[in-house]
Parts: C-alpha cells; structure tokens; sequence
C-alpha cells in the first residue's frame, strides 16, 4: 500500500466492508403481510428422487397459501404447461378454493414476455386462470424474498419428506408426497405459532369456489395406427384393436390415461409419465392366434391303411426312422401292399419292425425270398433221373 502497510487480502477487503468502499448500501429487510385467500404462491426446484430402484432428476412442484402456509406438492419427470394445470388443477382442489392471484417466477411455462408488473400471460395459461377466477403475477428479477412461502419449503421437502422413503414409481411417490402434506399441515409451526390446518380453517371461506364441473386437464393428438396394432405417444406405445390398422386416430392424454378414440369408440390405457419406448397391448387387441396346422394322412398312407390296417405299427415307426423321402418311403410300401401275396409281405414286415429295419429295398427282398421258398416249388435233379428212366 502506499502507506507501507503490508495487509492480507481478507483484512484488506474487510476494511472495505466497513468502510462502504465498492459496497452497495444494504437496506433493512421488510415483511409481507397477506390478507386470507389474498395469494398462492407457486415454483418448482429439481430434487435427486430414487424412483423403482434408480436415481433421477425430478421436478418438485410446490403450492402453498400464503395466509395459512398450507402446503401441497407433486413430483413430475419435466415440467410443462401440461404439467403446470394440472398440478394447479390438484392444488386447487386440494385447498377447496381459489385464491385473488397466484405468484410465480418468471418462467416461460405462464410467461408469454416481460418480467415482474410488465409481464403478460400466455394466452392457455390465461385462459385457465379465468376458468378459476384468479390471476397470475410475476415478481420483479432479483427479488427472491418475494416468492419466500414457496421457496422455503422446497430445503423442508428434500431434509424431512425424502429420506428414509422408497418410491416403486411415480404413482407412488406422488401419493406418498400427498400423504406427507396433511401430515405437515397439521404439525405445530414454531414460527407460526399455529398449526396451517387451524389458520386454514379462517382462510378457507375465503377462497374462491371451484367450477361446479371441474374438467380434466389433456393433450390431443391425432396419430395412424402402424401396421402392428399401435400408435406411439413419446416413444411408447399403446395398442387398438386390429381392425383399427392403417386408421387416423384421436388420442386423448390426460396426467393419467391415454385414451384413443376412432369411429365413436374409446380404448383406454393407463398413461406411462417416462419416455422409455415401452409397448402397453390389451389381450383383446391381438387377434387369436391360429392353431398349427397338422397335416391329415396323405392319399398313400390312407390308402396302405385302408388296405392293410395291420400294418400301423410299422407304417409309424417308418415314418419316424426312415431314411427315405416319407412321400417315397410310403409308395415303394404301397407298391408292395398291392403286388405281393398278405402272409409272406406280413411276416417279412413283422421281422423287419422287431430289427428295426426300414430300409424298403431290403425288406422286398426279404419278402421275394418267402415268396420263392413257398409259393413256387422248383424240380430237383431226382426228379428230372425219373423222367429220363421212364422215357426209356
């Protein structure tokens, strides 16, 4: 320094602090006081979830009532202008009512452009606070402690309602986390001074009725049925009866359901919220399989039945070991069924089977053999002597 003085860098940067060198005034922080059924307050924080075994990435929505601090929150795998009314769509009927305005950052998700006051809705997100009488309203950039409700209860969820809990998927974690929001509203608030169900109780007249029919929040999407029976919504797909193949669609998709409409009929299937190139069929869907064909006898093996039924045994075990062609095998037997005599074609056949022998053309010679031995007796030198005796 010019002065000689030899001082760290933290000494030296404190000695700025205090001297209000390089600072920005600081101003004394304020409150903001909230009337009953004044305001909602509504974001969403990334939270590190275990879902079916995995760890991923998820996107935490929060709600809570500014009056009361009640508190309501669902998980979502991303979160869009889907997503964003129909989480609204259930903190809302979660509460019973509508709040004047809802408080949100400056997303793109309900902003259309501008920031803070000068912000304009986008013209779905306003559509869906007229259905509910409220209105949404941006905090300037910056100015976190305005949208404090919602954001403290964000480091409340991921320190007290994650650990120790096991979630089998998102049906389950989200059950689980609407589970844990009546218990954390009826737990006594220290900075309260109250339990958020008792100032609920006070703030709930207030809050503005929700539409006699609440309608359900959905996509449409218009899709061809491929040539297996499905159509695909974010990489998974979703059966439709087969006459259905080839046909343009209506597909309905709600937080829940995926339904698939075509010539005034519906088939329903439970929504897969993961883009994982999953295939969900209804058993109706697929037509019935076609029994195997099998093959009556051919015209040689009815007919060597027909005219030797004896021979069954062996026409069997023919037809399992044979080393011919079956349809050759099968006539060279027939040939022999009609052109040699039953008892010696039986019995040569009969030894055959019990050796195991099915080589045809062995099997006739066997049978030639009987054949000559006892149907054509041929004369013997002794006889021929006699002739020649006798002639002289």
């Amino acid at each position: 320094m010019a002065s000689g003085l030899n001082l760290s860098y933290p000494a030296f940067t404190a000695f700025c602090r205090r001297a209000g060198i390089g600072q920005e005034q600081t101003l004394p922080a304020g409150q903001y006081h909230f009337e009953p059924a004044q305001e909602l307050q509504h974001d969403t924080s990334p939270h590190e979830v275990t879902i079916g075994g995995k760890k991923r990435l998820v996107q935490a929505a929060s709600a809570v009532l500014c009056y009361s601090r009640m508190i309501f929150f669902q998980c979502f795998p991303r979160f869009s202008r889907f997503e964003c009314k129909s989480f609204l769509t259930d903190a809302l009927q979660y509460f019973g009512g509508s709040p004047e305005r809802v408080m949100i950052d400056n997303t793109h998700v309900v902003v259309l452009k501008g920031t803070g006051r000068d912000m304009i809705t986008v013209p779905e997100m306003e559509a869906f606070s007229e259905r509910y009488s409220f209105t949404f309203i941006a905090h300037e950039v910056g100015d976190a402690n305005r949208s404090a409700r919602v954001e403290g209860p964000f480091h409340y969820i991921e320190g007290n309602f994650y650990p120790g809990r096991t979630f089998s998927d998102w049906a389950d974690l989200n059950a689980q986390a609407r589970a844990w929001c009546d218990k954390a509203n009826g737990k006594y608030k220290r900075h309260l001074r109250a339990v958020p169900k008792e100032l609920f109780a006070v703030e709930k007249p207030r809050l503005k009725p929700l539409p006699l029919w609440v309608p359900e929040v959905y996509r449409l999407h218009q899709r061809v049925v491929d040539l297996e029976g499905y159509i695909t919504l974010h990489t998974n797909r979703y059966s439709v009866p087969a006459d259905w193949l080839g046909r343009r669609v209506e597909v309905r998709e709600t937080v829940n359901t995926v339904e698939i409409e075509y010539a005034r009929k519906t088939v329903s299937h439970v929504r897969i919220v993961d883009p994982i190139g999953q295939r969900v069929t209804i058993r109706e869907h697929r037509p019935p399989r076609r029994a195997a064909h099998k093959p009556g006898p051919s015209s040689e093996e009815a007919t060597l039945l027909r005219l030797a039924p004896d021979l069954l045994g062996y026409l069997t075990s023919l037809k399992k070991r044979g080393h011919k062609q079956t349809t050759l095998a099968l006539r060279h037997l027939l040939r022999m069924v009609r052109e040699y005599p039953e008892a010696p074609l039986k019995e040569a056949l009969s030894e055959a089977e019990r050796y195991g022998l099915f080589d045809l053309p062995r099997v006739e010679r066997m049978v030639l053999r009987r054949i000559a031995r006892e149907y054509f007796r041929l004369q013997d030198d002794d006889d021929k002597g006699g002739d020649d005796d006798g002639g002289a």
